[in-house]
């Protein structure tokens, strides 16, 4: 082959490469009840109660605590160890009288495989005081689509394999019980610190006004 056939079929090859990744958009996922979720139009947030290892957990329990609320599963193998340990090293960086005011949540997308007592060990494997908590998947489904969370049971090869695609934002209750924000996929630490301290600020101030 000659020189200028090479460089004309390569040429080619980088069109075609090229035309492909702008045409590439992958599909959000598409939910299949009851094991599956697509989020509000507009989240609104709002309590909810689920199980942990020590009994009934609700979002009311922490008034007064800036909350962060995460959707994932324990079986997950990068997201949500990325974003966790992220949220790990910020609550680590506060000062012990702020972290006692910051509850961190774990909701599990996986109620089939995740059982309270897995979560608790998963939770306390990054920091103790995150909370994990689960319950039926329609339970599930309706907090995650208040909070603004999307997930889908997507099967592999084998009957009891699969994982679950879902989005990866910590979500930020204010010590109000409102739903304030939400944090990107493995924001970094001090992202995450400066975040909690606004609303912590904001809660102070609240209280002396």
């Amino acid at each position: 082959m000659s020189n200028r056939m090479l460089l004309v079929l390569i040429g080619v090859l980088a069109a075609a490469i090229v035309g492909l990744a702008l045409l590439w958009n992958p599909a959000p996922p598409t939910a299949t009840a009851p094991h599956a979720a697509l989020p509000a139009a507009t989240p609104s947030g709002g309590d909810f109660t689920l199980q942990s290892a020590t009994g009934p957990v609700s979002l009311r329990d922490f008034r007064g605590k800036v909350v962060l609320v995460y959707f994932g599963y324990t079986y997950c193998p990068d997201i949500c160890p990325t974003s966790l340990t992220a949220t790990a090293q910020a609550l680590g960086r506060l000062a012990p009288a702020e972290l006692a005011q910051v509850q961190t949540i774990f909701i599990s997308v996986d109620p089939e495989r995740d059982t309270p007592n897995r979560l608790k060990e998963y939770g306390a494997f990054f920091h103790p005081s995150i909370i994990g908590i689960t319950g039926a998947p329609a339970e599930i489904a309706e907090v995650a689509r208040r909070y603004g969370a999307s997930y889908a049971k997507q099967q592999l090869a084998g009957a009891s394999n699969y994982v679950v695609d879902h989005s990866a934002l910590t979500y930020v209750v204010a010590p109000d019980g409102r739903l304030v924000g939400a944090l990107p996929h493995a924001a970094p630490p001090e992202k995450v610190v400066t975040e909690i301290r606004k609303w912590l600020s904001t809660s102070t101030q609240g209280a002396t006004q």
